[in-house]
């Protein structure tokens, strides 16, 4: 039961895309639509939870979520320039070398040599898996390029921060569930932001900014669901679970938005998934 749990955020995250790619609109109403539904998630959870939050961690959590909106805009850009099925595998890949690294660095993981050498293997599984799905013979449809590349490389620094987050001094003894809410209502804040500060304050008129918020509930409830997985099984190994998503949204871009590959991309976009899949299982033995 336990192990179904933690499948929740990799279905929830993998899903997200393809909602908010049926639905369509602007990048803006996508991101209002996740910060929306996220929120709602966030005080359904805190009214039936009451946990509780320091003054200090709930605006430090708000700020951590605003940040995360960085991240999410370039997602939603690239999915525009990209594809689904070319972007996420990519942001996967950036995020969990990205986390790792900040790991090693900042937070002392991967501790003497064998933890190190390991690591860093399982990353090298996972960039080769990464530049396999980015294969193009040019024929199909969006491609990436290397701007594109680098677009999402920059943006993915708001993730980063997003992750490294919990293990602050400044929060790493707040309740989970305490500061879910304030970073739910930061991404919305954030989002608000990005509307009004990029000239777009008439996308709040747009019927697509409300439908969007499909999205950011299925997000909002694979967020939550991944708390109470960590708490179960471990964060490290509750990570590995949510990277499943990487697959769902991959092919769901494929089979779901109809995006073009052609039989040799397809070939290399699934060889790449499951390097990528056994790399960040590879990085729970370092």
């Amino acid at each position: 039961m336990v192990y179904l749990l933690a499948l929740v955020p990799a279905l929830g995250w993998g899903i997200m895309p393809l909602i908010t790619g049926k639905i369509g609109g602007s990048t803006i109403n996508q991101m209002f639509g996740i910060g929306a539904g996220a929120s709602i998630v966030g005080i359904v959870a805190f009214l039936v939870g009451h946990p509780s939050v320091s003054t200090t961690g709930f605006w430090f959590s708000v700020l951590c979520g605003a940040l995360w909106t960085i991240g999410q805009i370039g997602q939603f850009v690239s999915f525009k320039r990209m594809g689904v099925s070319n972007t996420i595998p990519l942001s996967t890949v950036f995020q969990l070398v990205g986390n790792s690294l900040i790991g090693v660095i900042i937070f002392g993981e991967w501790r003497g040599a064998r933890a190190l050498t390991i690591g860093f293997i399982a990353l090298l599984v996972v960039i080769i898996g990464a530049l396999m799905t980015s294969v193009s013979d040019g024929k199909s449809g969006k491609k990436v390029t290397m701007q594109n590349f680098l677009f999402l490389l920059v943006t993915t620094i708001g993730y980063w921060v997003y992750s490294a987050f919990p293990k602050m001094p400044v929060v790493s003894h707040e309740d989970a569930l305490g500061v879910f809410l304030p970073e739910m209502l930061g991404i919305l804040l954030g989002s608000v932001i990005y509307t009004i500060a990029s000239g777009h304050a008439y996308a709040f008129k747009q019927k697509e900014q409300y439908l969007n918020i499909f999205g950011g509930l299925s997000w909002g409830i694979a967020a939550l669901a991944y708390i109470f997985a960590g708490r179960a099984l471990g964060v490290t190994v509750a990570f590995v679970f949510t990277q499943m998503n990487v697959i769902i949204a991959t092919l769901g871009g494929v089979l779901v938005l109809h995006e073009q590959k052609t039989a040799r991309e397809m070939g290399f976009t699934i060889g790449g998934i499951i390097l990528i899949v056994l790399g960040s299982i590879g990085t729970i033995f370092a």
